[in-house]
């Protein structure tokens, strides 16, 4: 006699609750975009450099001097995450001050909840 084997589980149906799509194409497409942009090592540490400011906010020659990095490097990352819309950019005189937008840190947070 062979022992009994367990009865295979019922495969869930395509309507069962836990199979259904959470996010529209357009929302998977949109948060694959921010993933792109925000996975590169340097440009999350900048984005942590910048929520951790007292201001909320850094100027390149600041984030230049924490991360070590040349100028146009962190200009490269900040210009390519502003275009993207995580950042904001505010002109002062001959500085350029930039934060992080909140709708974008709100979504950053939503993916890893």
């Amino acid at each position: 006699m062979s022992p009994a084997q367990p009865a295979p589980s019922p495969r869930p149906s395509v309507e069962s609750p836990s199979l259904r799509a959470t996010l529209s194409r357009a929302q998977a497409e949109s948060t694959a975009s921010l993933l792109r942009v925000v996975s590169d090592p340097t440009r999350l540490q900048i984005l942590s450099l910048i929520r951790s400011s007292p201001e909320g906010a850094s100027r390149v020659a600041d984030l230049t001097r924490e991360l070590g990095l040349r100028q146009p490097t962190v200009s490269h990352h900040l210009k390519v995450m502003a275009e993207a819309g995580v950042l904001t950019r505010r002109p002062a005189g001959r500085e350029v001050w930039y934060g992080i937008e909140p709708a974008r840190l709100d979504a950053i947070g939503d993916l890893l909840r």
